[in-house]
C-alpha cells in the first residue's frame, strides 16, 4: 500500500471560498484541468459570512447618483490611509462593476432599485423611477457615494452558492476536508502541494503547473475573531516556511466596530448603512461627536478607535465579557430589519437572546479581516516562487493597504479571481511540470517525520492548546486597536519564547488517523510565526496608519514609513527578518482623508 496518494493536474487552487472558486472557474473555463482543495466543502467556506455588500459604481440609487470608478478609486486609496497599491486599486474599480453584473448574470438575486420615497438618518430620498429593477446599493463606511451592492444582509451566501453552482456546472473537482502541510518547491519554483486528508489522516501529493492559494485569512489567531474557526492562515505560513515568501503588511489587521457580544458573531455594517446608530451607556449618540461628517460611516479603523476611546473615557455599558456600547436600528422598523437584516436579526435572537426589533444590540470592536498577506504583484504571482499565486484575504495584493474598506474585501475575492484567474489560465497553459521523484519524496518525508514525532513524543512537555490560548491572550492585549512600544515589545517576547516552546509538543491523544489534536499540533508553529510577523511589523512600525495605531507616535509619517513591510522566515530561523518596499503613488498623492485623527474638522465630545 502506498504511503500517500498522488494527484497531479494543471492549476491546484488551495481554497474554495469565493477567490479560489471564481479562480478556478476563469481557468476551467479556457480548457485546464482544475483541482480545489478545501478545509470544509465549498460552502461551507467563511466567503458565506459576508454580510453587507460588495462594492461597485453602479450609481443606480438616488444617494449613488455621479459615482464613478474615479470616486470609488479616492474612496479605497483614503480608506488605505494611502497604503495601497494604486495600479491595483484602478485595476480593481474599473473591474468591479462587470463583476458584479456576472454574478447577477449567473443568478445572484441582487437587491434592487424600488421607485419612491423613503427616509434616511432624517432625510427624504427619492429613488428614481428609470433607475426601478436596476442593483441597488445601500451606504458603507468611508464612500463618498452609496455603492455597496446586496442582497439583504447575506450578500457573502449569496455569492457563494451562486459561484459553487458555476463549479459543479464545469465540472471541476473538489477535494474537501483536505489540509495543506507545505508547498513542493525547490527553491526557485513551486510545483505543488502535500497535503493530508482530515478524514483519514492520510498524506496525498498534488502536482501541477500553478498552485494557488486563497485560503482567507488568519482571525483566529486572535482570542476574539468575527471569523469562522478555519479560518487560522494556513495558507499564509506554508508560503511564509518556503522561507524565500514573504508575507506583507502583517502588522494591518483590521478590527470590525460591530461584533455581538459575547459570542463576537459579525453585525454587518450594513446595520449602520441602512442607518443604524451607535449609542453609549447613557443611550447617547456619541459618533457624531467625533465624526460629525461621516458619524457611523467613517471608517471601520476609526469608528473602532472611537468606541474604544469613549469607553475609555467611562462611557461604556459594563458586562461581564468586557464593556461594549450599543447599536441601536429599531428606528428602521420590523418590515426594514426583518427583510434587508434578516440575518443580523436572527443571530441576535439565535445568540443574544434579544430581538433588534425592540431591543438594543450590544456590540464592540473585535477583530475581523487581515489586510496583510502573501505578498504578490499585481497579476496574483507570489514573490519569490514561481508557479506560486495568492489572492483574496490569504494574499496582500494590495488593494487594501493599510484599512480596506467595508464591501470591498467582497468584491476583491470575485474580481480578483476573474482578473488573476484569467492571469493563472495564461501562464498555465505556457509553463510545464518538472518536479523530480527525489523532490517529492523529501517533502513528503519531511512532514512523516513531523507526524512520527508528535505522535511518539510522549514526553512532550507542551500542550497545543496551551499554547495557542496563550498566542490569542498575546495578541488580544498587546497587538489590538491601540499599540505602544511597550506592549509590542512584550508581545514580541512572548511569542519569541511560544515559537520555541511550539517545537516540544506532545500529543495526549493516539494521533491516528484523522485526530484533530494532531491537526492542531502540525498548525501551532505555523501559526506562531504568523503572530510573530503582526507583532514584529507593529513594533518596528513606528507611526499610525490606517488600521495600525500607535499611541506613542499617533501621526502618519510619510517621509519615512510609506512603505510596505515584507516579512520573511528564513529556514531553521527563529524570527522573521522585516524588510521594506516603497509604496507607488501613480495617481493620489497622500493627504487627508477628511476623516479621522488626522482630519482638520474638530470635534466636539461629551464631557
Amino acid at each position: 500500500m502506498s504511503r500517500y496518494d498522488s494527484f497531479a493536474s494543471d492549476v491546484i487552487i488551495v481554497g474554495a471560498g469565493l477567490a479560489g472558486e471564481r479562480a478556478a472557474i476563469e481557468a476551467a473555463s479556457q480548457g485546464l484541468n482544475v483541482i480545489l482543495l478545501s478545509l470544509v466543502p465549498p460552502r461551507r467556506s467563511h466567503s458565506s459570512a459576508a454580510q453587507g455588500g460588495m462594492q461597485a459604481s453602479l450609481g443606480n440609487s438616488a444617494m449613488g447618483k455621479g459615482d464613478s470608478t474615479d470616486v470609488h478609486f479616492a474612496d479605497t486609496v483614503k480608506g488605505s490611509d494611502w497604503g495601497c497599491d494604486q495600479d491595483v486599486a484602478r485595476l480593481f474599480v474599473n473591474s468591479a462593476p462587470v463583476a458584479v453584473r456576472q454574478m447577477a448574470f449567473w443568478g445572484v438575486p441582487w437587491n434592487r432599485v424600488v421607485e419612491g420615497k423613503r427616509m434616511y438618518d432624517g432625510k427624504e430620498i427619492q429613488e428614481d423611477a428609470e433607475k426601478e429593477g436596476l442593483i441597488a446599493a445601500r451606504n458603507f463606511g468611508g464612500t463618498a457615494k452609496w455603492r455597496t451592492c446586496y442582497t439583504a444582509d447575506g450578500t457573502g451566501h449569496t455569492l457563494l452558492y451562486t459561484m459553487d453552482s458555476v463549479v459543479i456546472k464545469l465540472g471541476i473537482t473538489v477535494h474537501d476536508r483536505t489540509e495543506v502541510l507545505s508547498l513542493i518547491h525547490d527553491g526557485t519554483r513551486c510545483s505543488g502541494v502535500v497535503a493530508r486528508c482530515l478524514r483519514t489522516g492520510k498524506l496525498r501529493v498534488y502536482t501541477a503547473k500553478t498552485t494557488v492559494i486563497a485560503t482567507g485569512g488568519y482571525g483566529r489567531l486572535y482570542g476574539a475573531s468575527t471569523n469562522a474557526i478555519i479560518n487560522e492562515g494556513s495558507g499564509m505560513f506554508v508560503a511564509l516556511e518556503t522561507g524565500i515568501v514573504p508575507l506583507g503588511n502583517m502588522e494591518a489587521v483590521q478590527f470590525h466596530p460591530t461584533s455581538i457580544v459575547p459570542t463576537w458573531i459579525l453585525i454587518t455594517e450594513g446595520a449602520r448603512g441602512d442607518g443604524g446608530y451607535l449609542l453609549d451607556k447613557d443611550h447617547h449618540r456619541f459618533m457624531p461627536d467625533y465624526e460629525p461628517n461621516k458619524k457611523e460611516l467613517a471608517s471601520r479603523d476609526v469608528v473602532s478607535r472611537r468606541i474604544i476611546q469613549h469607553i475609555r473615557k467611562g462611557y461604556g455599558v459594563e458586562s461581564p465579557y468586557g464593556a461594549h456600547v450599543w447599536l441601536d436600528i429599531r428606528h428602521l422598523g420590523a418590515k426594514h430589519i426583518n427583510t434587508n437584516l434578516r440575518e443580523i436579526a436572527n443571530i441576535s435572537r439565535n445568540f443574544a437572546g434579544i430581538d433588534p426589533i425592540h431591543d438594543l444590540i450590544p456590540v464592540r470592536p473585535t477583530q475581523h479581516y487581515s489586510m496583510g498577506g502573501i505578498r504578490t504583484n499585481i497579476d496574483g504571482m507570489a514573490y519569490g516562487l514561481d508557479g506560486l499565486f495568492a489572492l483574496g484575504e490569504s494574499a496582500c495584493w494590495d488593494l487594501h493597504g493599510f484599512n480596506r474598506l467595508g464591501g470591498n474585501s467582497l468584491a476583491e475575492t470575485v474580481v480578483a479571481g476573474m482578473i488573476i484567474g484569467e492571469k493563472i489560465a495564461k501562464y498555465t497553459k505556457e509553463a510545464s511540470v518538472h518536479v523530480s521523484s527525489a523532490l517529492i519524496e523529501d517533502h513528503v518525508r519531511f512532514q512523516e517525520d513531523r507526524i512520527d514525532a508528535l505522535i511518539h513524543h510522549r514526553n512532550g512537555s507542551e500542550n497545543v492548546y496551551q499554547l495557542r490560548r496563550e498566542m490569542e491572550q498575546i495578541l488580544s492585549e498587546h497587538v489590538g486597536i491601540f499599540r505602544s512600544e511597550e506592549a509590542l515589545t512584550k508581545a514580541v517576547g512572548r511569542l519569541h519564547e511560544l515559537h520555541q516552546r511550539s517545537y516540544q509538543v506532545g500529543l495526549r491523544s493516539g494521533g491516528l488517523g484523522g485526530d484533530p489534536e494532531l491537526a492542531s499540533a502540525l498548525r501551532i508553529t505555523g501559526m506562531i510565526r504568523l503572530a510573530y510577523c503582526i507583532a514584529a511589523g507593529a513594533l518596528a512600525r513606528q507611526e499610525s496608519r490606517g488600521s495600525h495605531f500607535r499611541e506613542d507616535y499617533p501621526k502618519r509619517n510619510d517621509e519615512q514609513w510609506l512603505k510596505r513591510t515584507l516579512a520573511y522566515w528564513p529556514v531553521g530561523a527563529a524570527e522573521p527578518v522585516l524588510e521594506y518596499e516603497p509604496v507607488k503613488i501613480t495617481e493620489s498623492p497622500p493627504g487627508d482623508r477628511g476623516y479621522g485623527e488626522a482630519s482638520t474638522q474638530s470635534a466636539t465630545v461629551k464631557s
